[in-house]
Order: structure tokens, then sequence, then C-alpha cells
């Protein structure tokens, strides 16, 4: 089968014939559809310091995905051949005192599809039955193929109530944008987006954002005027993962307000903690998914009648794996889901 392998410890990635992977007792075998790339298979692309340090060679990449299951192991209970599924890309240990406790995102030995393990970048993968997320007839197969960032984005967003908030979505990288329409559909007074981008900026307004604000060319404090914030933002939903951003959060926030933080910093950042201290504000670190819960607020939402497949911006085949990368290293794009087949 073809299958998108890091081959060599070098920038690059090769298209490849490998094995087609035969499932173990508790695995199903997925006849993969459509996949999106991760800023994850970015860094395993480039590879970088991380990417060095985390992850085997050779490996067939990929976390973000979907299709239809074509076999099942002899243990497998619930999972159907013919079903079309998505997949968390996070395999807990189910021994550790977070899985036993359903915190199977923070497990101590997690073990991530695509980055530890052979991925979904390929005609076929196997993945453990628990890992499995049924699809509903509702959900197409573009959107199915980006649950993955989705429920990032969902368990962000509904971090904190958002009913009557202003909300501030600090980076419009596809899981910002995403937590827009979230924060839209969930009833945020007014939501505000910063970024660097103009592109994805225009591409927030059309996910749900009310105000957007480019912070090298205009003020901040002018858009919360126009967008009448007279104090502060009760929540901030953070996914650019820069250090200054961060920092500006707390400046921002009203006494008592609370902050959603996903993304990753390249190094330690400084931050005033007295500001967080005086301020009393609620501050969260969200990892990954909660496994399934957000899996089924964000299905249920979607099946409610929120959109997020505008984030959708670029359609490749797997042969034109190459050109997709280009395009999300320009910074020119929302999600980019490539085709296969």
């Amino acid at each position: 089968m073809k299958a998108l392998v890091k081959k060599e410890a070098k920038v690059g990635l090769w298209l490849e014939e490998v094995e087609k992977p035969k499932p173990l007792e508790n695995e199903v075998l997925i006849k993969v559809k459509n996949a999106s790339i991760c800023g994850t298979d970015v860094h395993i692309y480039q590879w970088d310091d991380w990417a060095k340090k985390t992850v085997p060679v050779p490996l067939t990449i990929g976390h973000e995905f979907m299709g239809e299951v074509v076999e099942v192991g002899s243990q497998v209970r619930c999972i159907k051949v013919g079903e079309r599924v998505s997949v968390e890309g996070r395999i807990g240990c189910n021994n550790c005192r977070n899985c036993l406790r359903g915190l199977k995102n923070l497990c101590v030995s997690m073990v991530g599809i695509g980055v530890h393990r052979n991925g979904g970048f390929a005609d076929f993968v196997a993945v453990p039955e628990e890992n499995v997320f049924v699809l509903d007839p509702s959900i197409s197969d573009e959107v199915a193929s980006i649950l993955d960032p989705f429920g990032n984005a969902v368990h962000t967003a509904l971090a904190f109530d958002l009913v009557g908030e202003d909300v501030w979505v600090v980076g419009a990288g596809p899981i910002g944008m995403m937590a827009c329409a979230i924060a839209k559909h969930v009833g945020a007074k007014s939501i505000v987006v910063s970024d660097l981008h103009d592109y994805r900026l225009e591409l927030a307004k059309k996910m749900g954002a009310t105000h957007v604000v480019n912070v090298n060319e205009h003020s901040l404090e002018d858009v919360m005027k126009e967008a009448k914030i007279k104090v502060g933002f009760d929540v901030a939903l953070e996914s650019a993962g820069n250090g200054q951003a961060l920092n500006s959060i707390f400046k921002y926030m009203i006494r008592g307000g609370k902050a959603a933080l996903l993304g990753i910093t390249k190094g330690p950042v400084k931050t005033d903690w007295n500001e967080i201290v005086m301020k009393g504000l609620e501050v969260k670190g969200i990892s990954g998914r909660i496994i399934f819960e957000t899996w089924y607020k964000g299905a249920s939402m979607l099946q409610a009648g929120m959109d997020i497949s505008k984030v959708i911006t670029h359609r490749f085949k797997k042969e034109e794996y190459e050109k997709a990368f280009e395009v999300i290293e320009s910074g020119q794009c929302g999600k980019v889901v490539i085709n296969w087949g």
C-alpha cells in the first residue's frame, strides 16, 4: 500500500510502498478516505528538535483522518465492518491513575498515532478499537477528517461558560477559527480574534468572529472600544503558542476573568504572576481532547447545525503532498485535507 513515511532522519517525507498492516485482536483496520495535516506533521516534515527527540524512523505519519472499517480483530466487540469512523490519536495505557479516572488525554505513558506508531497518512491503518469514533451520517468525510483538531477547539472553548461573555480568541489558526464557531454556537456576546495574518483573520470572520485585529497593524484597545468592551475580556481562548501574546492575555482580562491555554510556546515564557493573582484570574491548561467527552459534544454541535467546513481551504491528492505542506508553511490557509481515495 501507499503511505507517507518519515523514511530518513532529515527534512522531508516520502510517499512509499509499505506493507499493509494486519490488525491485532483488539484492533480494527481502516481504509483511509481523507486525512488532514496538523502542525505536528509539519514539525516532523521539518525535522526540528522536537521531532528528532520524539519520532522513530522510519514511521508512517498522520493522526487526523477518517475512513471505513474493513476488518476487525477477534476481540473487537462494538465496531463493525463497513462503519464510517474517525480516530482519537492518543492511545492511553489504561493502567495509570489518569487513565483509570477517565483522563486518558493525560496518560503518563501516552502513545501517539502517527507520532510514536504508524499513522493514518496511508491507504490502510490499524488502530485499537477503543480509539475509534463512529460517525453520524450527517458529518461529511472532509469534516470527519478534522475531528481531532476540532476536539482540541471544543476542549478549549468549553473549558468555561461562554454564554453572554466577551470572548478573546488569541490566534487565528485552524483551532482558533473553530473555537470561534463554537463560541458563536453557544451564545458568546462578542468574539474578538487577534493574529498576525490577514488571510486567517478574514477566514475567522467567516467562522463566527464579530471583530478581528492584526496586532502588528492595529490596536487591540481600539477594537475593544468598537466591540463595546469597557473593562476587559471575560474569557480568553489561546492557541497561538506565542509568549508575547500569552502575557498580553492577562493584561486585557477583567478581574475574575478566565483563560484556557492550548498553544505550545517554543521555550519558557516569563510571566507576571502578580497580575494573575491580583486579578483573581482562572487559568487552565488544555491538553488534547477529553476522550471521548469532547468528541461527543463536538459531534452533537455539528449535528445541531454548527458549520466548521469553511475552515477547510485546500484539498490535495496524496501524490501532491509536497504542495500541501508548502501551502501550510506559507500560512495562507486554514485546514489542508489530503484525499487518499
